[in-house]
């Protein structure tokens, strides 16, 4: 089935309304398995749609090697010379023919200058593959914080669901024994209604987000989360590593490639002869062996310009170099106080805010009940405490968040991208 299959399937199927509670440590979706962020990293890993493509650039960095591994091509010349004018006489007799094998020698190091340079190439295809690799279980990472994070906010819509069904109950009650006006059943309804269509919108939320983490891998949805997973934060007690060196891989190819075509091009800056070996015949059927060479004169082109160039190049590859260093540096030292300041509001939240926010709806609750408060102070202490609930899990997601960057900049899952063939 399709993912949009089953989106349209989530969104048109009426969801079951449970209000028992599942177990607070687990996200249930099926009978699968319990899929830890490991587990999940690995898999998109393993079924990533690029690895046929990058297998199809290395065979052709290796046709490459092979091709810049070849020597010149000899030229084979024939040259007739003394051909007489129409009608001027026996052209068989006065023709001279010569035919002639000429090779053109290497002498700078070209072949294994160019060999260098194919080989340089295949390192920055390398590099490059495994920066998407990383990019791409960065991605994987969100997707598994989204889940989660789709898990709590449906939990604060069932509780919301449940209260106001609850107190629609209570409300009519009152109604009917003429305790309350008219007006507040019907605010009643109307809460429970609203509450009803967030509920449904925050499952088919969490249905899509389970499709999306399981689509890096095609595999089904009914897999088991651990909401003790969403709540760890001890990541951010953790020292954040260096800077991926698969990110400063792409700047020491292009660097490799760039002294590799300096050595190319002081190899073409030396100039190449070529020497030929022929036999001619003249006149009367005799043969003569001939011999020539050649060599270019450096008079106006010595090369020096594309030498330059490519020394350039490799300057600036590495000022390039430094500048990402520098950026990341910056950006993980900042991610990594992040990950401290969204740890600690979690944590004060969970143990002071909270706990506040539940004492309010109680007291509320209590003196409701001895008609001491309105509907209004109780939906009010209720929808305190669900927010509060809600900023915690909008502060978990970033955390989660953060980290999937910060571990993306440090490469803490290159692990899993595996060792790929040297071209």
């Amino acid at each position: 089935m399709s993912a949009l299959t089953l989106v349209l399937t989530a969104a048109s199927s009426p969801p079951a309304i449970a209000l028992v509670q599942s177990p607070p440590s687990v996200v249930t979706a099926g009978s699968g398995q319990v899929l830890a962020l490991e587990t999940a990293l690995r898999r998109a890993a393993e079924a990533d749609p690029a690895r046929p493509g990058l297998d199809a650039r290395l065979r052709a960095v290796e046709a490459g090697v092979r091709q810049a591994d070849l020597r010149p091509n000899p030229t084979l010349g024939l040259m007739v010379e003394n051909l007489p004018t129409l009608g001027g006489g026996d052209i068989l007799g006065r023709t001279e023919t010569t035919l002639t094998y000429e090779q053109r020698l290497e002498r700078g190091g070209d072949r294994p200058a160019r060999t260098g340079l194919a080989q340089s190439e295949g390192l920055l295809v390398l590099a490059h593959a495994r920066i998407a690799q990383l990019d791409r279980l960065e991605a994987v990472q969100r997707a598994w914080a989204d889940v989660m994070a789709a898990d709590a906010l449906l939990e604060i819509a069932r509780e919301r669901l449940s209260l106001a069904e609850r107190f629609q109950t209570e409300v009519q009650r009152r109604v009917n024994a003429a305790r309350d006006p008219l007006f507040a059943g019907a605010r009643a309804e109307a809460e429970l209604a609203q509450a009803q269509i967030d509920f449904d919108q925050a499952e088919i939320a969490l249905r899509v987000a389970r499709i999306v983490l399981v689509k890096f891998w095609d595999g089904g949805a009914d897999f088991t989360l651990m909401r003790s997973d969403f709540e760890d934060t001890s990541a951010a007690r953790v020292a954040a590593g260096e800077v991926a060196s698969t990110d400063l891989e792409a700047f020491r190819a292009r660097q490799a490639i760039s002294d590799a075509q300096v050595r190319l091009e002081e190899a073409r800056a030396v100039p190449d002869p070529t020497v030929s070996v022929g036999v001619r015949h003249i006149w009367d059927n005799e043969v003569a062996l001939v011999f020539g060479g050649s060599i270019p004169l450096q008079r106006y082109d010595r090369n020096q310009g594309a030498i330059d160039r490519a020394r350039a190049e490799g300057v600036a590859a590495q000022a390039d170099q430094n500048v990402l260093r520098l950026e990341r540096e910056r950006e993980i030292a900042r991610l990594q106080v992040q990950l401290l300041a969204r740890a600690n509001e979690a944590r004060r939240i969970a143990e002071e805010t909270l706990p506040q926010a539940q004492r309010a709806v109680t007291l509320v609750r209590d003196g409701f009940a001895r008609g001491g408060f309105t509907y209004n102070d109780v939906m009010s202490a209720h929808t305190a405490l669900l927010q509060t609930k809600a900023r915690r899990v909008a502060v978990l997601q970033t955390f989660h968040n953060d980290r999937a960057r910060l571990d993306r900049l440090t490469g803490a899952h290159a692990d899993l991208l595996g060792q790929e063939t040297q071209p």
